[in-house]
């Protein structure tokens, strides 16, 4: 099976199985012993296609005669694949792209579905022309959209918070492929060692300018095939994520609840930063996912981490004032990490942004309870909107007033002054965090 079936089959998947296209992807490429060059084509062509859906539908319609909705899953699939080649990846030649495309279309049509794929795909690389793009100051959105594969009502928002030209810059960046980056286990090595081991593997990396153990990959062969993995001398983890413990600031003996858990990339940071020693309960509402906690504990030699199956909003009635640190790294809409999992633009909606509120509201809520007086509580997420992040805390703050916010930013590897955190994939270079720290009155009310 060449790269174009694999990653045909793949983008079928995610379309017609609503598979997440970089499990499915990373499922299908450990199944088959790829070269780097094919496993990076495939990657390409499963990403790119995927994130393009509606802009490549749109081009579609300047060379159909009917509509897009009356072809079969997998036809369609081959002519957006088709034209993701044609259209963005000067690289592929165009008769490459139209004859594979056909060639497939044997394989999983008839002679008529053969005729149409390759008519369609021979029309557009004839007449590319016949695509215009909206005009950019006369219809910004509508053309950021097609533009840059996001859907009308995300940039929309963003439009009007930021502007076109930072939510062109945005957009953008969302498309570009993120580098790897990993955490050094500082309890097994230290950085600037498996940067060493790491380039013998033939991993091309440098040392993180925002966290002490971050390393940026640029490039890599099969993580999974790295030796360094197996040892537990790292953890996959963006840089942004790994500020959010960093910012709890756990000491070692002390007890810190992680109540969104899974799948423990914060918790063995946390437990690192506490030198595996004291007692870290990380929670989750499902046991699959409390199995990768401990799974990860266990390859980095972490033993201080207690897993349990809990409903986070109902853990504060379980441990009241129980934790030193609380950590509530709050389900989101993840509009923050957009350019790590190129389907998920087009699976959100703004019904999300009205919905989840409510849900980290209740979380925090009860989150807060298990913090003891004087203790610390942080809140993070994965996401830009404000209806996730700065209003939360705000309604936190007022109906808490036991609770203060601190100077977050203090807390950074490297300190800044700032009340709370919120990290931009355009601005800052890694995806987009929130993070905000808040002091628990001690008793007799001082801080």
């Amino acid at each position: 099976m060449d790269s174009r079936e694999i990653a045909l089959r793949i983008i079928n998947n995610v379309e017609t199985r609503q598979a997440y296209a970089n499990l499915a992807l990373a499922k299908e490429i450990g199944r088959r012993e790829l070269s780097d060059q094919d496993r990076r084509f495939v990657t390409e062509l499963v990403y790119g296609t995927v994130k393009a859906g509606n802009t490549l539908d749109w081009i579609l319609g300047h060379y159909l005669t009917r509509s897009l909705d009356k072809v079969s899953p997998i036809i369609r699939n081959i002519l957006r694949m088709g034209i993701y080649q044609i259209f963005f990846l000067s690289k592929i030649p165009v008769s490459a792209a139209c004859n594979q495309s056909v060639e497939l279309a044997k394989k999983y049509g008839h002679a008529g579905t053969v005729r149409f794929v390759n008519a369609v795909l021979r029309n557009a690389s004839r007449n590319p022309e016949k695509v215009i793009y909206p005009n950019r100051e006369q219809e910004p959105v509508r053309y950021l959209s097609l533009k840059y594969f996001h859907p009308e009502w995300m940039v929309a928002r963003w439009v009007e918070r930021l502007g076109i030209e930072n939510t062109e810059q945005l957009c953008r960046l969302n498309n570009e492929t993120p580098p790897l980056s990993m955490r050094t286990n500082l309890l097994k090595i230290s950085r600037a060692e498996l940067v060493d081991l790491l380039l013998k593997e033939g991993v091309v990396c440098t040392a993180s300018h925002w966290t002490p153990e971050g390393i940026v990959c640029s490039e890599h062969p099969a993580i999974a095939s790295l030796q360094s993995l197996r040892q537990g001398l790292f953890q996959v983890q963006d840089e942004s994520s790994m500020l959010v413990a960093h910012v709890l600031d756990p000491k070692p003996g002390e007890v810190v609840f992680d109540v969104c858990g899974a799948p423990g990339g914060k918790s063995t940071h946390i437990a690192a930063l506490m030198e595996n020693k004291g007692r870290v309960l990380s929670a989750d509402l499902y046991e699959h996912k409390l199995e990768l906690i401990r799974e990860n504990a266990k390859r980095l030699g972490i033993t201080i981490i207690e897993t349990k199956e809990l409903d986070a909003t109902q853990i504060g009635s379980l441990f009241p004032a129980q934790a030193d640190r609380v950590l509530v790294d709050a389900p989101c809409s993840g509009l923050g990490v957009l350019r790590r999992k190129p389907d998920s633009r087009w699976r959100k909606n703004p019904a999300m942004l009205a919905d989840l509120p409510k849900l980290q509201r209740g979380i925090l809520y009860s989150a807060a309870q298990c913090v003891k007086p004087g203790g610390i509580l942080v809140y993070s997420t994965c996401t830009t909107e404000p209806e996730e992040n700065q209003r939360v805390v705000d309604q936190f703050l007022q109906q808490h007033p036991d609770f203060v916010l601190q100077n977050t930013g203090w807390y950074l590897p490297e300190p800044q002054d700032r009340a709370i955190i919120q990290l931009w994939p355009h601005v800052d270079r890694i995806d987009g965090f929130f993070i905000a720290r808040m002091m628990k009155a001690k008793v007799g009310g001082a801080n």
